[in-house]
């Protein structure tokens, strides 16, 4: 039997949809995408809920890059809202509660030490680091200026310790100190969370633009198939449908569960997310709220903020709490939990791999590392390069 397909991806996120277009249209292949979901996105999916507000399932997605191509690429297949995203703490303090900019910044640091004692701070942090700079809670805590060390003791205090706890299911003493030294301090007023070129959210949302990218005459979507079902791995080739496939093929799922776990399980953690919809125009001052210091979430989501979705008298929210990912039906990997031993783990898997001709590991899950979406854009457009050099 031969395949009528020059190229097999298995997922239809960023990873799959990205190089699907590439090789059907820069490259003239003929490309089947298997997605195991419903629909297409990946995790960056969107829809309406009951309400009409425009969510996003799997947790929030915010577009930014400084990635030339990666934007024009998707620019290809949506317009864009202009979209700054900002993201604040809410922190318990005296005689109510605070919400200070995240990551912390001259802002934040008036807000929570007063206008004069922060103007005193920021002086002697300017003159010494610059102005526009991150400069990181190690570098503050070793500074010889008392005042500038408890700045640091500050931030890791209110704004990253217990957030790390539950993100990660950890005690203090078990976050990773090198995790620690890295948590900025930006001495800016600028209190947008990320400074790239090109930020913003798709005008109609992230499914309408996969859609559009996976829309050509080359490519073959097939939804609500497990790949499982159709893909055999057997010696040194890839069996599509009990026959042999000879092209390209590009994994970009659970590489563990590729080979059925057989060394163990890779280590995720997993979200959930409690959705729920008021009846108000707006529930809080931004687009995300991190709860830093209490409650069981680590953040509300509000979605109407991130998208500009025109929606009076209704908004929905969403609440997302962080656990160990066991690999139970309906469970989402998002994070992989980087360590030597868990590296060496997905070594074995990747080595399993490496004796099949033209298969090709992409993406969050299959290269076990957190990508943000611009990351993997390129990562997809680069591989696709090489693959029709």
């Amino acid at each position: 039997m031969d395949h009528p397909f020059d190229c097999l991806i298995i997922g239809a996120g960023m990873a799959g949809a990205v190089c699907a277009r590439e090789l059907a249209e820069r490259g003239g292949k003929k490309v089947l995408v298997l997605e195991r979901r419903a629909h297409v996105g990946g995790n960056a999916y969107d829809c309406f809920d009951q309400a009409g507000v425009l969510i996003h399932k799997y947790g929030p997605h915010i577009f930014h890059t400084n990635h030339k191509r990666v934007f024009e690429f998707l620019s290809r297949f949506t317009t864009w809202l202009d979209y700054q995203h900002q993201v604040v703490a809410n922190i318990p303090a005296e005689g109510g509660r605070l919400e200070i900019p995240v990551p912390f910044n001259l802002v934040s640091m008036e807000l929570a030490f007063g206008r004069e004692k922060a103007a005193s701070l920021a002086r002697r942090l300017i003159a010494e680091y610059g102005r526009e700079t991150k400069v990181t809670i190690l570098e503050l805590r070793q500074n010889p200026d008392p005042e500038i060390a408890a700045l640091a003791d500050y931030v890791y205090e209110h704004v990253f310790v217990y957030y790390t706890m539950k993100q990660w299911g950890q005690k203090p003493e078990e976050i990773d100190p090198n995790t620690t030294a890295r948590v900025p301090v930006f001495l800016s007023e600028d209190s947008r969370y990320f400074q790239d070129v090109f930020q913003g959210m798709p005008l109609e949302g992230y499914t309408p633009m996969f859609q559009r990218m996976l829309d050509h005459p080359y490519i073959t979507l097939e939804l609500a198939t497990d790949a499982a079902s159709r893909v055999k791995l057997e010696g040194e080739q890839v069996l599509l449908d009990g026959a042999p496939f000879r092209g390209t093929v590009i994994y970009t799922g659970a590489v563990d569960e590729l080979f059925g776990c057989k060394y163990g399980r890779l280590p995720y953690r997993t979200l959930d997310f409690q959705f729920e919809t008021h009846p108000v125009d707006c529930w809080q001052s931004h687009g995300t709220v991190n709860y830093t210091m209490d409650q069981d979430y680590t953040r509300i989501t509000e979605f109407k903020q991130l998208t500009g979705q025109k929606l009076p008298g209704v908004t929905t929210i969403m609440k997302e709490y962080s656990r160990a990912y066991t690999g139970a039906e309906g469970e989402t990997p998002y994070y992989p939990i980087i360590s030597p031993e868990n590296n060496a783990l997905y070594s074995r898997y990747q080595g399993e791999t490496e004796r099949l001709p033209n298969f090709h590991l992409l993406g969050r899950l299959a290269e076990y590392k957190y990508y943000n979406m611009d990351a993997i854009a390129a990562r997809a457009l680069a591989l696709c390069d090489d693959l029709l050099k």
